[in-house]
């Protein structure tokens, strides 16, 4: 990294930061690497086990015990870049005791693939307003990955978006083993704005499956899921891009088809009928999707794109409408 040397603080004690804590120590020293999560209990285990109870017990945790805190202000306290990997939901609950001058001239990087809800703003937007962190210092990772196939080092891909792409290959970096590759894109909107849709569709394909649609179904609904994405991004930032890069089209295939993925999971729960609460809890894991078609329903009312699939999620999930119901509807309208 041309001799410059970044400390990095992972914000999250989920799979996938757990995954990510992976990567950066599989490159940096163990001092470099400082992990925060608000779980008291798992953060004595890691420091005596050095596994995560929780979340992918099978990965050896490399942190040092003393850089492993349930203090967010301390974790970041000497970091140079900050990776944010909590549910969008609760990133206002775990940033509470951060402010603007605890961040100042630090990197942030989101792995968050959700909308903060309240503001309905991707992470990157809700960092520059609340925090005055500039959009150039702004990264954003996106897939396709998957944090369990990380965990068994199987090949996986990664886009690293960034303003700055001298900024992003920095980074890329910090990640990149024999097991990750990444790619670099200056597309911060249109990468987290996907990553958000895709749990979407991802929702969808498991409702899907839950009310009995096929293969041949899934195909049509991603094929469609895609062009819906497309004209969702495209209204939102305008650039040329091509929607087919693993970014956009590969993210959603692997959100919409693996067994790993817990949006797709949820759906099929709640396509059999299970309600939103029971399906959450059973999972006790969060689905990112179930929070973001909200956002991206208030967030339509202005763009007025056409979205089929991410209405009927909407319409399901909260406005309680039958999933037999709305699939077969959705059927009839999309080809």
């Amino acid at each position: 990294m041309d001799n410059l040397v970044r400390r990095i603080a992972i914000i999250g004690g989920g799979s996938w930061a757990t995954a990510i804590v992976k990567m950066v120590c599989d490159n940096l020293t163990p001092k470099e690497v400082f992990w925060w999560m608000r779980d008291e209990a798992a953060v004595q285990h890691i420091c005596k086990y050095r596994h995560n109870p929780n979340y992918l017990s099978s990965v050896e945790v490399k942190v040092k015990p003393e850089n492993v805190f349930t203090d967010i202000r301390k974790a970041i306290k000497d970091a140079d870049m900050v990776l944010l990997n909590v549910p969008a939901a609760f990133l206002k609950e775990a940033l509470k005791e951060v402010t603007p001058e605890n961040l100042k001239g630090k990197k942030i990087i989101s792995a968050i693939k959700g909308i903060v809800p309240d503001e309905n703003q991707i992470i990157g937007e809700f960092m520059h307003d609340n925090y005055q962190i500039p959009f150039e210092d702004i990264i954003v990772i996106s897939g396709p990955c998957h944090a369990e196939e990380v965990a068994l080092e199987k090949l996986s891909y990664l886009t690293i978006a960034c303003q700055d792409t001298s900024l992003a290959c920095e980074f890329s970096k910090m990640i990149n083993t024999r097991y990750i590759k990444t790619n670099i894109s200056d597309d911060i909107y249109g990468t987290e704005y996907s990553a958000v849709l895709k749990n979407i569709y991802a929702v969808a394909s498991g409702i899907c499956h839950g009310v009995g649609f096929g293969d041949n179904f899934q195909a049509v609904l991603i094929s469609n899921a895609i062009r819906e994405m497309k004209r969702f991004v495209d209204a939102i930032h305008p650039i040329n891009r091509d929607i087919k890069e693993s970014a956009y089209l590969g993210d959603l295939l692997v959100t919409a088809y693996s067994q790993f993925s817990r949006n797709r999971t949820f759906g099929n729960m709640i396509g059999k009928g299970y309600t939103v609460k029971s399906a959450q809890l059973e999972m006790n894991m969060i689905a990112e999707g179930y929070y973001a078609v909200n956002s991206i329903h208030q967030i339509n009312k202005k763009y007025k794109v056409c979205m089929p699939i991410a209405r009927a999620v909407y319409a399901i999930l909260y406005e309680k409408h039958s999933p037999h119901i709305e699939m077969k509807l959705l059927a009839e309208e999309i080809s």
